[in-house]
């Protein structure tokens, strides 16, 4: 068993279901989606995007990818909420602009699931 492997696909995993966590609820209504786990979400995605950064394959580019999209769009929701809270009122636009946001951030990391266990599935042993 490789331990890279295991901690690497834990933290892929683990950005995938916290991030569904944070998108599960009804667009709008702001008490179905804490903050926390938005937080939450962007740590843990940097920590699997780091954990990316060594594999040299074709794969672990497309990983390093879809991981960096995942990022930006949780960053993107973070700042549009943070600014929406400071500057002005958050309203269901601002909670949908960041649940979809978020989305779209779920996504990519489902994609990238996914590519994780197509390439061990076909790894040899």
């Amino acid at each position: 068993m490789n331990l890279d492997k295991v901690i690497s696909g834990f933290f892929i995993i683990l950005a995938m279901t916290v991030n569904f966590g944070f998108v599960y609820g009804d667009l709008d209504t702001l008490a179905h989606h804490s903050k926390y786990e938005l937080f939450a979400a962007i740590v843990i995605n940097v920590i699997a995007t780091v954990l990316k950064l060594g594999d040299r394959t074709q794969v672990g580019s497309v990983l390093l990818a879809t991981s960096l999209v995942a990022d930006i769009q949780l960053i993107a929701a973070a700042t549009v909420w943070t600014i929406a809270t400071y500057a002005s009122v958050v309203d269901s636009e601002i909670i949908t602009t960041v649940i979809s946001l978020s989305a779209g951030a779920l996504l990519a990391n489902v994609v990238s699931v996914l590519l994780y266990v197509g390439d061990t599935l076909k790894s040899r042993r």
